[in-house]
């Protein structure tokens, strides 16, 4: 009997982390690497410290996410209905849907050409065999299990291929512990921002409160333990910055997307390090293509009324709906058109300051929260990560304006 109540314990504790490993997988896709590569081939280790503090408040947020999911049975965007009226939470999924759409040719893209590179077959046939695999998840029994089976079974394959990659490339200790001493050198603001928006996902925050309550389906008692998903995404980013500030920073190589980090590794340190780069890579872009699907679609068929859980027919039509596209997006375009990043950062400019403080408002309800209500320090920092979405809005539009 001890037997089974410390492995009872021990599965307890692992199936608990579920919903913060698939948040981290979703955020972790290939316009992520391609951002974090980029920083340390421009910066080297110098801007190691902003993962610290993106993470800082993607824990925030996450955490107060999953809290919501365990204090109500209703959905995060039922809630804002029913405190600020229909046409805030029809915008909200709406919003998050068109976003979800338009950055899945992205996924699409990046799934395809990890497994192109290696085999040196045609990127439109992989892009049809992964959307085609993730649809055909959808509809299996039990959507969630298999999800969460396979985006904890994708973020280990990250790890490891990125971590061994950086034992492979030997970093300096001594500019890997520099690069947490805040520092912003020039012309890094655009750059650093972008890898604020990416890493400090508000959609991804907002989504852990519906995978929370997927899991009451499954008789696992009920823990919050989304923080340690979120830990996993900010070594993830820290351990990609560093490979590219060990060897693409020192011979001044930039790269312009997550495939390249990969050709530029082969010269130095052989097809093994550079195939490793692309597993990883794989990873994160079907992680994403299937995560980032799930919370487009399950958010617009809330919106709707369908319904948000993963088992309803309507929930997973409008899943595949969101993978459809993308997929006919990157075999039309061959990459993600201009307007529709432009569209995109449009839409997210004015949401995601909404999702935010919507977030906040809910947790910060004694009445629907009671013991899980924000304490004084979360209302600190989730004021400070408020203030902070509302800066790269404005900035974001900034640039919109100005280009």
């Amino acid at each position: 009997m001890e037997g089974q109540g410390f492995r009872n314990k021990v599965f307890g504790g692992y199936a608990a982390l579920g919903p913060g490993i698939i948040t981290a997988a979703l955020v972790f896709g290939p316009s992520k690497i391609t951002i974090t590569s980029k920083l340390g081939a421009s910066y080297g280790h110098d801007m190691l410290w902003i993962v610290v503090l993106a993470i800082f408040f993607m824990v925030i947020f996450t955490n107060m996410g999953a809290r919501i999911g365990l204090s109500s049975p209703l959905s995060l965007l039922t809630l804002i209905r029913n405190k600020w009226g229909k046409a805030i939470g029809i915008s909200i999924g709406l919003g998050v849907f068109l976003v979800s759409t338009s950055f899945q040719a992205g996924n699409s893209i990046g799934v395809g050409l990890a497994v192109a590179e290696a085999s040196h077959t045609p990127i439109w046939l992989w892009i049809l065999v992964f959307n085609s695999l993730g649809i055909g998840l959808l509809f299996f029994k039990s959507f969630y299990k298999i999800l969460e089976k396979l985006m904890i079974g994708l973020v280990g394959i990250m790890l490891f291929s990125f971590t061994l990659t950086l034992f492979m490339v030997k970093p300096s200790f001594e500019g890997v512990m520099s690069g947490f001493i805040p520092s912003i050198p020039d012309g890094s603001a655009g750059l650093m921002i972008a890898f604020m928006a990416s890493c400090f996902s508000i959609v991804g925050a907002f989504y852990q409160a519906y995978l929370i309550q997927e899991k009451r389906k499954i008789n696992i008692p009920q823990k919050n333990r989304s923080s340690s998903g979120i830990l996993i995404l900010g070594v993830m980013s820290a351990v990609v910055i560093i490979c590219a500030a060990t060897v693409l920073y020192p011979q001044g190589i930039q790269v312009s997307s997550a495939s390249e980090m990969s050709i530029a590794l082969e010269p130095l340190f052989g097809s093994n390090a550079a195939h490793l780069f692309l597993v990883g890579l794989f990873g994160a872009s079907f992680s994403s293509l299937v995560g980032n699907a799930t919370v487009g679609g399950s958010l617009l068929a809330d919106a709707l009324g369908f319904g948000h859980q993963l088992h309803l027919k309507r929930v997973k039509y409008c899943i595949a709906l969101v993978m459809v596209a993308g997929a006919s997006i990157a075999l039309i375009f061959g990459n993600l058109p201009l307007e529709l990043i432009i569209f995109a950062q449009r839409v997210t400019i004015f949401l995601v300051p909404i999702i935010g403080l919507s977030m906040f408002m809910i947790a910060n309800d004694k009445g629907l929260m009671k013991e899980r209500v924000n304490s004084t320090a979360i209302k600190f920092g989730g004021i400070a990560g408020i203030m902070l979405l509302v800066g790269l809005a404005i900035w974001n539009f900034g640039e919109l304006f100005n280009n």
